[in-house]
C-alpha cells in the first residue's frame, strides 16, 4: 500500500481552483508550495485533457522540488501520464480495486467519504487515505450536511489510514480538526482567495503545535 507523505509540521493539503484564485494551476502551485504546502491536489473539471496534462506535468515538477505529494483529482489517466503521486476519487468514480489495478501498488489512492460507513468501506477496499467532510458549512460547493468534530472522532476510532478533513476549514478551526483525529486539513477558499503565500504562512502559524496536542 502506498503512503500519503505527511510531514512533521502541521500538514496542509491544498486543492487548486482556477476560478477561486484567478490564477492558473501552475501559478497557484508556485506560490503555495514555496510557502510550505505539504500536499497539493490538482482539481479541474473544465479544461481539456491535453491542457490538463501539460499543467499537471509542470505542477509535478514543482511538487517534487519542494518535497510535497502531488495528487490528481478524478483522472487516473492524467495521474499516470503525468507521473503524479496519486489520484483522489469521489464516491461516483471508479472503485478503489479497479483504480489500484490500473495504477499499481506504488501510487496513492484517496477517496472522498461523507459518513462513517463510507470511511470504513474505503479503508476495507484498499484506499491509502480518505477525505472526510464537509466538516463545517462551506461555500465552495454543495457538499452536503456538515459532519462536525464528533463524527470525525468516531471515524478516527474506526479507521487506521490517514484522514484528510475537508469543508469549511479555516485558520480558526483547523487546530481543533487536527486534535480531533485528522492527519491533514484540506483547504481551498481560505488559501486561494487573496494572497496565497501569506494565507499559507498564516495557516501554518495557526496550526503550529496542534499535532502534539491531539487527544
Amino acid at each position: 500500500m502506498a503512503r500519503l507523505r505527511l510531514r512533521s509540521r502541521p500538514p496542509l493539503y491544498l486543492i487548486t481552483d482556477r476560478q477561486l484564485a484567478g490564477l492558473s494551476h501552475i501559478e497557484i502551485a508556485c506560490r503555495a508550495l514555496a510557502s510550505g504546502i505539504s500536499i497539493i491536489q490538482l482539481r479541474e473539471k473544465q479544461m481539456s485533457k491535453k491542457d490538463l496534462y501539460r499543467q499537471a506535468l509542470a505542477v509535478r515538477i514543482l511538487a517534487r522540488k519542494h518535497g510535497a505529494a502531488f495528487i490528481i483529482n478524478d483522472y487516473i489517466d492524467i495521474a499516470l501520464a503525468a507521473d503524479a503521486d496519486g489520484v483522489h476519487l469521489g464516491q461516483e468514480d471508479l472503485p478503489v480495486a479497479e483504480a489500484r489495478r490500473i495504477m499499481g501498488r506504488k501510487k496513492i489512492i484517496g477517496v472522498s467519504t461523507h459518513s462513517l460507513k463510507q470511511a470504513v468501506a474505503a479503508q476495507r477496499e484498499g484506499a491509502d487515505y480518505i477525505g472526510f467532510g464537509p466538516m463545517f458549512e462551506t461555500s465552495t460547493k454543495d457538499a452536503g450536511t456538515p459532519k462536525g468534530l464528533k463524527l470525525l472522532r468516531e471515524v478516527r476510532r474506526r479507521v487506521a489510514i490517514p484522514i484528510v478533513a475537508i469543508g469549511g476549514i479555516s485558520r480558526e478551526n483547523a487546530s481543533d480538526v487536527l486534535r480531533s483525529g485528522a492527519d491533514a486539513v484540506a483547504v481551498m477558499s481560505a488559501i486561494l482567495r487573496g494572497d496565497i503565500r501569506e494565507n499559507v504562512k498564516k495557516f501554518l502559524a495557526a496550526l503550529n503545535g496542534a499535532q502534539g496536542k491531539k487527544g
